[in-house]
C-alpha cells in the first residue's frame, strides 16, 4: 500500500505542477528533486549531486543529436512546394480506388512520415494541401478531416519517429531495430483506413464524388513523387543497410534535402532561417522534456517505485491480455491530458520494467506504446493533431474530434492485432537482422 500511495503521490504531483501551467520539463525536474528530498530522505546536496550528474550524462546523449536534424529536414520539406507535387503525384493513383483523391490524405500522410518523424509537422503539410481541394471537390467534410487526424499521426509510428527515438534512448533499445518495427504496423493502419474510406464511398458515394484525374499520366506522377521517395530511400536505406545510424542518417537527410531544394533554386536564406528558428524550438522542447525525464526515472529508481509496482502488479496474477489491456487503458486516459512525448517519458520508468517482467519484447513494446501515443494525438482536449486541423478548417475542436472517431476506433483495431500478432512488429528487425 505504501508503493501504490508513493505513486499516486508522484503522479498527483505531476499533474498538480502541469495543471498550475508549469512548462513541462521544470515540472518533471521539480518533481524528481522533491520526490527524493521528501519522500526519499535526500538532503538537497546529495539529491542535487545525483540528479546534476544524470543531467550531464542524459544531455549528452549521441542519440539525441537525431531529433533536431529530423526536425530540421521536415521543416525544409513544409516549406518547399515538395508537399504540393507529392499531393499531384499520389491524385491519378488514389482516383483508381473508391473513395478518390481521399486516400491522398492516407497516401500522402504515410509518405511524409517517412522524411518528417513528425505528426505535427505530417497533419500541417498534407493538410493544408488536402483540406481545400477535397472540399472543392465536394468530398465529405467530416470524412476528409477525419481521414487526415488518423492518418496524420503515422508520423509517430512509420519511421523516423521522433517519439520512437524518445523511447530507445530511455529503454536502451536499438532505434534502428525500432525503425523497423514501426514499418508493418504503420503500413498496417494505413490500409485500416484506406479500406474505411473505400467502404463508405462504396456503400454512400456521395461522401466522395469520382472525379478525372488531374491530366497527370501515372508515369508524370512518379516524376513528382520522385523527390521525396529519394529522400526516403537515402534515409531509410542509410539506415537499414547498416551503413549508418539513426543520427547519422539523420544528418544524411538534411544535406539531401538542402541539395535537392538548392538544385531546384527553392532554398533562400529566409526559408533555412525559418526552418532553423522551428526546429530549434521545437527541438529545444523535446529534448528538455527527455532530459528532464531522466532525472524523474533516476528519482524513481531510487525510490524503488519501478521495481516495486512492477512487483504488486505480478502479485496480481494478471494474464498477459488482461494487463496489455490495463495499459492501453492507462495510456488513453493519459493521452486526454498529455502530448506523445510527455506521456513516453513520464510513464516508462514504471510501465516498462512490468511489461518486462511480464515477458514482452521491448522493441515490440515500443510500437505498442508509439500506437497509443498516436490514440493520444486523437483525443480531447489535448489531442495536438486535431488543435492542428482546427486551425487549418476552421471547425470546432469537438465536431473535429468526432471526425475523428472512426479512424480512434480503427487504431485501437490496429493495436488489438498487434499485441495478438507480436511478429507484425518484430518480423522485419528479426528477418533484417538475419
Amino acid at each position: 500500500m505504501d508503493t501504490l500511495l508513493t505513486a499516486a503521490g508522484v503522479i498527483g504531483l505531476i499533474f498538480l505542477l502541469l495543471g498550475m501551467g508549469t512548462w513541462v520539463f521544470a515540472g518533471l525536474a521539480a518533481v524528481a528533486l522533491g520526490s527524493l528530498v521528501w519522500l526519499g530522505g535526500f538532503d538537497l546536496d546529495r539529491a542535487g549531486m545525483i540528479l546534476s550528474r544524470i543531467l550531464y550524462r542524459a544531455g549528452n546523449a549521441w542519440e539525441l543529436s537525431a531529433i533536431p536534424l529530423f526536425i530540421l529536414m521536415g521543416e525544409l520539406i513544409f516549406r518547399s512546394n515538395i508537399s504540393d507535387r507529392l499531393f499531384r503525384g499520389l491524385e491519378p493513383w488514389a482516383q483508381k480506388i473508391p473513395g478518390g483523391i481521399l486516400h491522398t490524405n492516407v497516401f500522402g500522410c504515410a509518405i511524409f512520415a517517412a522524411v518528417s518523424g513528425s505528426s505535427a509537422a505530417t497533419t500541417a503539410t498534407i493538410g493544408k494541401i488536402t483540406t481545400h481541394e477535397l472540399a472543392r471537390r465536394g468530398y465529405d467534410r467530416q470524412l476528409s478531416i477525419g481521414s487526415l487526424a488518423g492518418a496524420g499521426s503515422l508520423g509517430l509510428l512509420i519511421p523516423p519517429s521522433i517519439v520512437m527515438i524518445v523511447y530507445g534512448v530511455q529503454a536502451e533499445v536499438s532505434i534502428s531495430q525500432l525503425f523497423m518495427a514501426g514499418v508493418i504496423p504503420g503500413l498496417l493502419i494505413a490500409l485500416l483506413y484506406s479500406g474505411y474510406i473505400a467502404a463508405l464511398a462504396l456503400r454512400r458515394p456521395e461522401k466522395a464524388p469520382r472525379g478525372t484525374a488531374a491530366g497527370l499520366s501515372l508515369l508524370a506522377s512518379l516524376a513528382c513523387l520522385a523527390p521525396v521517395l529519394l529522400l526516403i530511400a537515402l534515409v531509410m536505406g542509410s539506415i537499414y543497410s547498416g551503413i549508418a545510424t539513426p543520427s547519422e542518417a539523420a544528418a544524411v537527410g538534411v544535406a539531401a534535402t538542402l541539395g535537392l531544394l538548392a538544385a531546384e533554386q527553392q532554398l533562400s536564406l529566409a526559408m533555412f532561417k525559418q526552418a532553423l528558428a522551428a526546429t530549434l524550438l521545437n527541438a529545444t522542447m523535446v529534448c528538455s522534456i527527455l532530459v528532464t525525464a531522466a532525472l524523474l526515472s533516476t528519482a524513481m529508481g531510487y525510490l524503488h517505485l519501478p521495481r516495486e509496482l512492477a512487483g504488486f502488479i505480478a502479485g496480481l496474477e494478471l494474464s498477459p491480455a488482461l494487463l496489455l489491456v490495463a495499459l492501453a487503458l492507462f495510456y488513453i486516459v493519459l493521452g486526454l491530458f498529455l502530448d506523445g512525448i510527455s506521456i513516453t517519458v513520464m510513464s516508462l520508468p514504471i510501465t516498462l520494467p512490468i511489461v518486462l517482467q511480464a515477458g514482452f519484447d521491448p522493441v515490440w513494446f515500443g510500437v505498442f506504446l508509439v500506437i497509443m501515443v498516436e490514440l493520444g494525438q486523437i483525443t480531447p482536449p489535448v489531442g495536438f493533431n486535431l488543435f492542428v486541423l482546427q486551425g487549418l478548417t476552421g471547425e470546432h475542436i469537438g465536431r473535429v474530434a468526432y471526425s475523428a472517431l472512426p479512424f480512434f476506433m480503427l487504431m485501437c483495431l490496429a493495436a488489438a492485432l498487434v499485441s495478438l500478432y507480436p511478429g507484425l512488429a518484430l518480423w522485419l528487425p528479426q528477418w533484417l537482422a538475419g
